[in-house]
């Protein structure tokens, strides 16, 4: 072979092989963004697992709650993250008071005694003594405005109010909000209100029904982060209609004990933790929010009585498991902290414990990034709330969050939950708004509610995985850039916690 073909062969071999090369580290470099870690096939394996039914729920408060904790720390760990809990481990505890009206209290409407939990159930967890006589009030009589609720509280002052519950052909109002309403009318006027449910309301009975042996929750009161949760003041008891041989009638009398009694239950926040790669930054940390818990096995629905929370939330929950893998692949300047909150449904207990209890030092939260429901409805549309006012308490934060959903996920963003008229009050209802109380940057990421919302039938096979992906992938990013930037996002002076109820329990400005 002449020198002049050798060298050719030769050029040509080193071309091939620096394309080579190139091409090895182009791909190489396609498939290095960290984005690339959040899958839909690891969201499926998760989800199905977390939100099956060996999980049973996940109650709040319980040995399934302890399970499903347990679990989520081992895919933590799986996943590249470090704990952050306390002494070392993942998990920060925290106790929980249950109140509950006592089997010993004893109810009598018009000379019937009636059965606890079956015939009668509290609907708040009060200590009371009542005997009075009754006056019935119609329904139609009862109004949605102060001039009727004053016509009502001088109709029934110092004697117990009884009413049927009718929604009138509005399916929002149901009969917790029926309730509700009654006490803001008449509830220091009258001694006691009775709501009478139809036999034909029993999804409305079965709903309420549950509490009486479950209770309300609190914070233990010994512990900072207490706001107590068992209520005072006028008894509301739920009566099925046909344990009554006739209806009551004005004139009747009530005759009633009302006995309460708490325990102490153990809950928890499970807490990992990425850290940063930015010595001056590292001891600041970008929160990524969840709730693991959902509400356990209740009363049976079509032969269904495990409450899997699918959606709720064991979507987000996973998600950021995802995360947390794309950021244990590159972690960001700042530290990534992963919360994975206890209690939730029992009146956002694991969340308000942490951000008044925190394993990080106090003021080193610089955002965060809570979701709650992401894989559901209309493919194209999410919602994002705490981006406008008065809710939203960091406009750079939100630049961010918009900016990478125009990046990553492309969703038509819906603001119209965000509004304090809206009557679901969606904004106060999730794990940002303890942190945004004590003036953390904080957003909500949510797909929204559903007809299978606190229904058994909210089950991981009817998640949208594409979406929770693109939802998953826009909580991300928007970490990311949290993460990677020169300052951290400031707080909105204006930002206003501000809201009210009207009668029939809807929020309002």
């Amino acid at each position: 072979m002449s020198p002049r073909r050798r060298s050719t062969r030769l050029l040509r071999t080193a071309a091939v092989a620096v394309l080579a090369a190139l091409n090895l580290l182009a791909s190489t470099a396609c498939g290095s963004d960290p984005i690339d870690k959040i899958t839909q096939d690891d969201l499926r394996e998760d989800l199905f697992a977390l939100a099956g039914d060996e999980m049973r729920g996940r109650e709040g408060g319980t040995l399934d709650e302890l399970d499903a904790s347990m679990w989520l720390a081992r895919r933590a760990q799986e996943a590249g993250l470090e704990p952050a809990g306390d002494n070392g481990t993942f998990f920060q505890f925290f106790p929980i008071e249950r109140y509950r009206v006592s089997e010993s209290s004893r109810v009598t409407l018009s000379g019937t005694d009636l059965a606890l939990g079956t015939e009668v159930v509290p609907a708040n967890t009060v200590l009371a003594r009542v005997d009075a006589p009754v006056v019935i009030v119609a329904p139609d009589q009862i109004g949605v405005d102060e001039a009727a609720a004053r016509r009502l509280a001088a109709r029934v002052q110092g004697r117990v109010l009884v009413t049927r519950y009718d929604a009138g052909g509005d399916s929002a109002l149901s009969l917790a909000r029926f309730g509700r309403a009654l006490q803001q009318m008449a509830g220091e006027a009258a001694q006691a209100i009775v709501v009478l449910v139809p036999a034909d309301e029993q999804d409305q009975w079965a709903r309420n029904s549950y509490r009486f042996s479950r209770g309300s929750y609190a914070l233990d009161p010994e512990h900072e982060g207490y706001v107590r949760r068992a209520e005072e003041g006028t008894p509301l008891l739920y009566v099925r209609e046909d344990a009554l041989p006739t209806p009551p009638a004005t004139g009747d009398r009530l005759d009633a004990w009302v006995f309460t009694e708490s325990f102490e239950y153990p809950s928890v926040n499970v807490v990992a933790k990425v850290p940063g790669t930015d010595t001056a930054l590292a001891g600041e940390y970008v929160l990524f929010s969840a709730h693991q818990d959902h509400d356990g096995v209740r009363y049976p629905v079509d032969g269904d009585s495990i409450w899997n929370g699918a959606d709720d939330n064991a979507t987000t929950s996973v998600a950021i498991l995802a995360i947390g893998r794309a950021f244990a692949a590159e972690p960001g300047r700042r530290s990534a902290l992963f919360i994975w909150h206890g209690s939730e449904e029992r009146g956002l207990m694991g969340s308000r414990w942490y951000a008044v209890n925190p394993t990080v030092p106090k003021g080193s939260i610089v955002a965060v990034l809570n979701g709650d429901m992401m894989g559901r409805n209309s493919p194209d549309t999410a919602a994002l709330l705490g981006a406008v006012g008065p809710h939203r308490n960091s406009p750079e934060l939100v630049a961010m969050a918009l900016q990478a959903n125009t990046d990553v996920s492309g969703f038509v963003v819906d603001h119209s939950w965000d509004d304090p008229d809206h009557r679901e009050g969606w904004y106060y209802r999730s794990d940002h708004l303890p942190y945004a109380r004590v003036g953390v940057p904080a957003l909500f990421f949510t797909t929204l509610l559903h007809n299978d919302y606190h229904t058994p039938f909210d089950n991981p096979d009817r998640i949208d995985i594409e979406k929770l992906a693109r939802m998953t992938r826009w909580m991300y990013q928007t970490g990311r850039a949290v993460a990677e930037a020169d300052t951290a996002p400031a707080l909105d002076p204006d930002f206003k916690l501000e809201r009210c109820r009207d009668y029939t329990g809807n929020y309002c400005g």
